[in-house]
């Protein structure tokens, strides 16, 4: 809606954006990375999705359609807005205590302690990557602000990276910037939280964890890389909570996620990454955005069919109003992950179950009674779609969903097999798995190759 209204004042049309009073921040906020920070608003008082009909007719006519009539008949309040350094600009100058004061008052910080990011550190990092320090990687969503290599490594810096984890801040901004994976929708009220999935030889290289407490702080690739995505977030794409980071509950930053591929090869599936249209053996990194996750607890059982079906089970409890991924809001956008640890992993393969096979099974079985399926769009949600059938007639939906009129028949909760993800990790010896939730095109997943710079294996050898 800001975005169209942008347009429209850019053009000499007078414009009134209808905001709930809950994102009034999130809009003013916004007006700011659209260049127009005086943006007209009229304000819904409450939210609409609690209100009887008699309660939002009363609001609405008598608090937003003054505000309307206002917004075009008057010429918007001049606003200032202060202009921002340059990159290169020396900010401060303190010790330690005194730089962590000045970055957090200025909202640059995440209430951790942060490094200074001096030139010297900055320019470290530079060295690996063959890369301008100036290079546009992209514009960042919502404060439109650009994306570029020296500030990769500025916030590298700050989150108390080493400089030979730039390749791999660096692929994941190329990643953050891809239009499908929709970094403007980072601050949701869901409060969904990126998880970074790397594979390829990097991963030793790095030393990365990717055996036991895999999503444990504590190593220090996987934590510092994992602060770092949400420290660009802030400081470049312009998410502050309480302003445009409107998660209602939100998660805190994950660690990095990293494959065992040594298990993999031993299984014979592929990484993650080959799932994603890559090639084994890249070195890549897989970003998703998800609102939550459970463990699957001892996984019993000495075959794929034994084992199975508690998966299943477990992957579909995970799902309630991210349905409407499936059928509703970005029809088949739904990607489900399910982390199995190498035991489990290799069970299954063992028994002569693919990767394919797995995926194929929980399609088949992670299903629900379509009534519950409709009653999750349009009962309990506040999703507009309240028949399947329809839905299929109008050649939106596959034609699963309505094998028969049946309200008791069983419906997948994604569009096809490959929609759901599968990555090996964890504890070699413990038979649990985890469910992460997806949210949809609000975060879809997305894969970038990380380039190293020509001399890597020297720089690494020298670290």
């Amino acid at each position: 809606m800001l975005r169209a209204s942008a347009a429209s004042e850019n053009a000499g049309f007078p414009t009134s954006s209808i905001v709930c009073e809950g994102f009034v921040g999130v809009a003013k906020t916004t007006s700011v990375g659209l260049g127009l920070p005086n943006l007209p608003l009229a304000v819904v008082p409450g939210h609409v999705g609690n209100q009887s009909k008699e309660q939002l007719r009363q609001n609405i006519s008598t608090v937003t359609c003054d505000a309307v009539v206002a917004n075009l008949l008057e010429a918007p309040t001049d606003v200032t807005v202060d202009e921002e350094p340059r990159p290169r600009d020396i900010v401060f100058s303190g010790d330690l205590d005194a730089v962590n004061r000045h970055f957090y008052e200025k909202g640059w910080s995440d209430g951790l302690p942060v490094m200074p990011p001096t030139v010297a550190k900055v320019e470290e990092f530079l060295r690996f990557v063959d890369r301008d320090p100036d290079e546009i990687i992209g514009v960042l969503l919502p404060d439109n602000r650009a994306a570029t290599v020296w500030s990769v490594a500025v916030n590298g810096v700050m989150a108390g990276c080493r400089p030979e984890y730039m390749p791999v801040l660096v692929a994941l901004i190329e990643a953050m910037a891809d239009p499908a994976y929709g970094v403007e929708h980072s601050g949701n009220t869901p409060g969904g939280e990126t998880l970074i999935t790397v594979n390829g030889p990097i991963i030793k290289d790095l030393g990365f964890n990717y055996q036991q407490g895999v999503l444990r702080d504590g190593f220090m690739a996987n934590t510092a890389i994992g602060r770092f995505w949400r420290l660009y977030l802030r400081n470049v794409a312009g998410f502050l909570l309480h302003q445009n980071d409107k998660s209602t509950f939100g998660n805190t930053w994950r660690v990095v996620l990293a494959e065992n591929e040594d298990h993999l090869a031993k299984i014979g599936w592929d990484p993650m990454c080959a799932d994603m249209g890559l090639d084994s053996g890249d070195n890549a990194v897989t970003i998703g955005r998800y609102t939550g996750g459970d463990l699957v607890a001892s996984v019993f059982g000495d075959t794929p069919e034994r084992v199975m079906p508690y998966i299943a089970d477990a992957v579909l409890k995970q799902y309630t109003w991210q349905i409407g991924f499936t059928v509703g809001n970005a029809m088949g956008t739904l990607r489900p992950l399910l982390l199995l640890s190498p035991i489990l992993a290799q069970t299954i393969a063992v028994g002569g179950w693919s990767k394919q096979d797995v995926r194929q099974y929980l399609f088949d079985n992670a299903r629900m009674p379509a009534w519950q399926f409709e009653r999750y769009l349009g009962e309990w949600t506040d999703k507009p779609i309240r028949s399947l059938q329809e839905q299929a007639a109008l050649g939106k939906i596959p034609q699963d969903f309505v094998e028969s009129d049946d309200p008791d028949r069983m419906v997948p909760i994604v569009f096809k097999p490959d929609d759901f993800m599968i990555a090996v990790t964890g504890d070699l010896l413990r038979n649990n798995a985890y469910v992460f939730a997806h949210n949809g095109n609000l975060g879809y997943p997305v894969a970038k190759r990380i380039e190293t710079p020509a001399n890597w294996q020297m720089l690494i050898a020298a670290k």
